[in-house]
């Protein structure tokens, strides 16, 4: 079993970047799959990367070229690079884990709390 604590959330203009971590407990960190999803009010959750045990990386169309997911696992941390921010990139970030490398929110097994993103013009 692992937990997840989230944090970097906060206010930036457009344009702007932030990083977000995730800190996990647990001796096992470095066998789980990490991935981020972002939460925004009246929409399904959205996936926005994933990073695996080894560091293959995948992201959602709409963060590519702007989003960095990396993972220490000397650490048991997980981040997220987030840069040419934009007002749609607003809502609740969750970092999420699951033994397998996927992208789907509904197959994770284990979540953080979130922490919020917003981005202003």
């Amino acid at each position: 079993q692992v937990q997840l604590v989230e944090s970097g959330g906060g206010l930036v203009q457009v344009g702007g970047s932030l990083r977000l971590s995730c800190e996990a407990s647990g001796r096992t960190f470095n066998r789980y799959q990490m991935g981020w999803f972002r939460q925004t009010p009246g929409k399904e959750i959205e996936f926005q990367a994933s990073i695996s045990w080894s560091g293959e990386t995948h992201y959602g169309d709409s963060v590519k070229g702007r989003f960095t997911i990396s993972r220490e696992n000397g650490k048991n941390m997980v981040y997220l690079q987030m840069n040419s921010l934009k007002p749609e990139d607003t809502g609740v970030y969750y970092c999420a884990a699951d033994h397998i490398f996927q992208t789907a929110a509904a197959a994770y097994d284990y979540w953080g709390q979130g922490t919020q993103v917003t981005v202003s013009l």
